[in-house]
């Protein structure tokens, strides 16, 4: 443990010298990335060793504030949460470390970094905390430093609204956390997590209520994802990847860390989690689907993968709930992969997104094209990204919902019909978001990468420099090593699934061991296919280095003249799937249409609101704001009456603590 607690001294360390020395941007970049790097990987150390031993490492410090201790721990279930924390985070920093110098002559570096550093050590700090008090502080550590990232460029009005509904966003969850941990702590006379036990069934549904909004609020369910489209587009892409990535994860850790001091979960608690799982994961990929921003798509795509990990925990509590070891080793081990895995990819994409935004000045998808010439890296690794999200073999992002579909199947073809009926419902689930995300993929890569340049944006585009490259370059060869190495992941993740789950030893291995034989296969099968697309490709190469090969416009239509403004955008390539799904959608069309025989100009705009937004709370901000406009009788403006307030206050809280 006293790795882990050094870990996060460097991380502290190096974002104080980068705050100090916040007017030299090379030595703020440096100071932050390199504390960031350093204390990642000495901290990630015992994590791994949990991860693969199971041998659990805590550290307990008396505090003099009631019911606090600082006592943290890592477990096998904290491992899997801090080992992509720490990774992608750690990436996330040498990227950081050249994109933000692009902003060395108008912002103080040491801020952000002292903020992004911070962020990493309440991200740690939530995943191994064994105690309400010091959980909850941990937790406001990490909202408040992602706060101030978020509002890195607080001149831009959107950006500071971002940072507004981020902020309050995370509060409300908050404040149903200290609920819950009130509630837990009464219970059982604590807040250290070792001493809860015999949650009674009343209290449990009430808990688990609170911990589906509470920690819900933080991973983007729906609807309580409002914050997401805002805050990720408006933060530096790195920390976008870093909250993405991992930072909603933590509202998935605490959701699962719940689960396992609550006992045994009643069916409808399965079934709320597997609902709120395929609502977040079908809706949350259509609104990306509709998106004319790119890093505003890839929000709601955290969305849409939020959606699929809970899925898989709802498997997994169906699995215990019905005595079915196939249900809940496969659906805790899909779900708990794709922690990882999206991570991983998500992190490539955001940062691919950074890179084409830091190159070409917009992420306005509409108005970039053809920049696959001007910036073959990041295409590439855009593409290998775009693959794994699409989960398509053998990248990693196929393992993960394999997994839930394997398990499902499975139970369903052995069971009955309360076997079949969850079967068709998650199959069905991920087969429709799995599509989607195709699509939305195949619009984004093809719009932003295939084609010409629709702008002088896209026409300014180049490659971006070296820290740049290799983190993309990173993220995206885990991709493929996680996808071909899957097997090998899966078997190692006994002790984190003996844990959630109670199972026997024997169970746990068996599944796990069944589910690996079936990847080798996908993996050799895969392997297999895509050696051949090399040797064609090698063939193809070979045959034509003799021969002139012309280059030509495709079919034009008839057209004289065509031009860039001719090609497939990002709307219209949508268009007929935003019309299948206008019932959730209620995309807004505005169109000029041309006029004469010359017309000289038409007009088509789309806009595609969030329907919690737009349906729900704006008209509870109204409800609220004309509530609120009814005291402000109470604000006199007078010091003396303020003083009086609060006097008024202190004394009524002594009675009733009197009484």
């Amino acid at each position: 443990m006293s790795l882990f607690l050094w870990g996060l001294v460097i991380i502290f360390v190096g974002g104080l010298a980068s705050l100090i020395n916040g007017r030299r941007a090379g030595l703020a970049s440096f100071f932050g990335a390199a504390g960031a790097v350093a204390g990642s990987i000495t901290a990630v150390i015992p994590a791994f060793k949990v991860f693969l031993h199971g041998v659990t490492e805590s550290f307990r410090l008396n505090w003099n504030i009631p019911f606090g201790s600082f006592f943290v721990q890592i477990d096998a279930i904290s491992a899997v949460f801090l080992i992509p924390i720490f990774g992608l985070s750690a990436i996330a920093a040498v990227y950081g470390a050249e994109y933000l110098l692009a902003y060395r002559e108008k912002k103080n570096l040491g801020a952000p970094w002292f903020f992004y550093n911070l962020l990493l050590i309440g991200m740690a700090l939530v995943v191994v905390a064994r105690n309400g008090l010091l959980f909850l502080v941990a937790w406001e550590i990490m909202s408040l430093s992602s706060f101030f990232l978020v509002t890195f460029e607080y001149e831009r009005q959107t950006v500071r609204q971002a940072g507004l509904i981020y902020l309050i966003a995370m509060h409300i969850g908050t404040a149903f956390l200290v609920v819950f941990f009130i509630l837990l702590g009464h219970h059982a006379g604590s807040l250290d997590f070792d001493k809860i036990s015999g949650v009674p069934s009343s209290l449990a549904n009430v808990l688990f209520m609170l911990a589906i909004v509470g920690f819900g609020t933080k991973a983007g369910f729906m609807p309580l994802h409002v914050w997401l489209p805002y805050a990720h587009p408006a933060a530096p892409s790195h920390v976008s990847a870093v909250m993405s990535g991992v930072m909603i994860k933590t509202g998935i850790y605490g959701l699962v860390r719940a689960l396992t001091i609550l006992g045994f979960p009643p069916a409808w608690w399965c079934w709320v989690l597997i609902l709120i799982g395929a609502v977040s994961g079908v809706l949350g990929v259509l609104f990306a689907l509709a998106q004319h921003d790119l890093k505003r798509l890839l929000a709601y795509h955290s969305v849409e993968n939020i959606g699929i990990i809970t899925i898989g925990l709802g498997v997994g509590l169906l699995g215990i709930n019905m005595n079915s070891p196939i249900l809940a080793v496969l659906g805790f081990a899909g779900g708990l992969f794709h922690v990882i895995n999206h991570a991983v990819f998500k992190g490539l994409l955001f940062l691919g997104a950074g890179a084409v935004l830091h190159s070409c000045k917009t992420g306005h998808i509409d108005l970039l094209g053809g920049i696959i010439k001007r910036m073959p890296w990041t295409a590439f690794t855009f593409l290998i990204g775009s693959i794994a999200i699409c989960g398509l073999p053998p990248l990693n992002g196929f393992v993960s919902e394999f997994l839930i579909y394997l398990g499902v199947f499975k139970n369903g073809m052995g069971g009955g019909l309360e076997a079949v009926i969850p079967a068709l419902i998650v199959i069905g689930a991920l087969a429709l978001i799995g599509g989607l995300a195709l699509a939305c993929f195949t619009k984004a890569f093809g719009v932003i990468f295939l084609g010409h340049p629709r702008s002088d944006y896209a026409q300014q585009a180049h490659e971006v420099g070296p820290g740049m490259k290799f983190s993309m370059v990173t993220l995206a060869a885990l991709c493929l090593l996680l996808g071909i190495f899957s097997p090998l992941v899966i078997k190692s993740a006994e002790n984190v699934i003996l844990e959630i789950t109670l199972l026997t030893f024997p169970d746990v291995q068996a599944e796990l061991a069944s589910a690996s034989t079936v990847l080798w296969n996908f993996v050799f099968v895969s392997l297999i296919l895509f050696g051949i697309i090399g040797v064609f490709t090698v063939l193809r190469k070979l045959l034509l280095s003799g021969r002139c090969v012309r280059q030509t416009v495709t079919w034009d239509c008839g057209y004289a003249q065509p031009g860039p403004k001719m090609q497939y955008t990002a709307t219209s390539f949508a268009q007929p799937l935003t019309d299948l799904f206008k019932l959730f959608l209620r995309t807004r069309k505005d169109i000029s249409h041309p006029k004469g025989v010359f017309p000289v100009q038409s007009a088509f705009h789309t806009d595609t609101s969030d329907i919690s937004e737009k349906y729900m709370y704006e008209p509870a901000y109204k409800w609220i704001s004309l509530l609120l406009s009814k005291l402000r009788w109470f604000q006199h403006g007078r010091l003396q009456i303020y003083v009086l307030y609060i006097a008024l206050t202190l004394g009524i809280l002594l009675i009733w603590k009197m009484m």
